[in-house]
C-alpha cells in the first residue's frame, strides 16, 4: 500500500466523512452523476484500454470505465476505506469483473511505469496537499501519449449547494466556505492555477471546458436540507452550534431551497465544474 502522505485527508475519508460518503453512496451519484458521460468521452475509453480512477470513492465511476474497456480493466485509487469496501461490494454485486480498488495516496502511490492508457477523476483530485507532486505521480503512471480527463468545481457561486449554504451566514460561522483557493473543494477552481500545477507535472493539450449538471439532493426541501447539513462542511459547523441555533439553521436552509423544488417535490441544483483534459 502507499505511504500515506495525506495524512489530514485520511483522517476525513477514514472516519465520518467516508462512512457519510458509502451510507450514502446513492445520493452522491444522484448529484454528481450528470458529470459520468462527459468525463468518460472526455477520457476516450476503448474496448481494451486500462483505467487509473483516482479518489475514484464508492468506485461509480471505475465501474464505468470498466464496463467500457470489456477487454480492459479499470483500477480504483483511494484513501477511503469505507468507500473502498462499498465499492467492492458494488461491483460484485453488479457483475463488473475488471475492476480492482486499492487504499492508496495518489501523490506517493508506487504505480507501474506507464501502466494505464487513461486516468480520470470525478471530484477526487481537488484534496492533494502537493498536486504537482500528485499529478506527477499520475503521469508517470500514464503510457507516453496517455490520457487525463478529470471534472473539478469551478466557481462557487454556479454551484447552488454552495450558496445555499452560504445562505446560513449570520446562523453559522459560514466565514469564507466556497471560496476559491482554499485547500479542499475548490482548490483547483481557477483555470491558471490547473494549468500550470499539469503543466508543471509534465502534461501537454491542456484544456479545460465548463460542463454544467443539474443534481437531485433531496425528495424535498428539508430533506436535500438535512443531508447538507449532514455533510462535512454542514456536520462541522452543526455540531458547535447549540440546539436553537441548529433548528434556525435547517429551517432557514429548507426556506432556501423551497424555490428549488420540482413539481414531484424533489430539489435539483446545479453543479458547474471545469472539465480538465491533458495528455502525457
Amino acid at each position: 500500500m502507499t505511504v500515506i502522505v495525506n495524512t489530514e485527508q485520511d483522517q476525513a475519508w477514514n472516519g465520518p466523512e467516508g462512512a457519510h460518503w458509502a451510507r450514502h453512496q446513492d445520493r452522491w451519484n444522484a448529484v454528481n452523476g450528470g458529470f459520468d458521460a462527459p468525463l468518460l468521452d472526455a477520457a476516450g475509453i476503448g474496448e481494451a484500454h486500462r483505467t487509473l480512477d483516482i479518489g475514484c470513492g464508492a468506485g461509480r465511476t471505475t465501474r464505468l470505465a470498466a464496463l467500457r474497456a470489456p477487454h480492459g480493466h479499470a483500477h480504483g485509487l483511494d484513501l477511503s476505506a469505507p468507500m473502498l469496501a462499498e465499492a467492492r461490494a458494488r461491483a460484485t454485486a453488479e457483475g463488473v469483473g475488471n475492476a480492482a480498488f486499492t487504499r492508496g495516496d495518489a501523490q506517493t502511490h508506487p504505480f507501474d511505469d506507464g501502466a494505464y492508457d487513461a486516468a480520470i477523476s470525478r471530484y477526487g483530485a481537488m484534496f492533494f496537499t502537493d498536486p504537482e507532486a500528485a499529478f506527477t505521480n499520475i503521469g508517470r503512471a500514464l503510457r507516453p501519449g496517455g490520457r487525463l480527463a478529470l471534472v473539478c468545481p469551478s466557481d462557487p457561486a454556479l454551484n447552488g449547494w454552495v450558496t445555499a449554504m452560504a445562505s446560513l451566514r449570520g446562523i453559522l460561522p459560514v466565514g469564507d466556505f466556497g471560496r476559491p483557493g482554499l485547500p479542499g473543494m475548490f482548490s483547483l477552481a481557477a483555470p491558471d492555477r490547473v494549468r500550470a500545477v499539469l503543466a508543471a507535472a509534465g502534461f501537454t493539450r491542456i484544456a479545460l471546458d465548463e460542463t454544467r449538471a443539474y443534481g437531485t439532493w433531496g425528495r424535498d426541501a428539508a430533506d436535500a436540507a438535512d443531508f447538507l447539513l449532514a455533510t462535512g462542511p454542514g456536520r462541522h459547523l452543526m455540531e458547535h452550534a447549540d440546539a436553537a441555533t441548529r433548528t434556525r439553521a435547517r429551517t432557514a436552509l429548507t426556506d432556501h431551497l423551497r424555490p428549488h423544488e420540482a413539481p414531484d417535490g424533489r430539489v435539483r441544483l446545479l453543479s458547474t465544474a471545469w472539465l480538465v483534459t491533458a495528455v502525457r
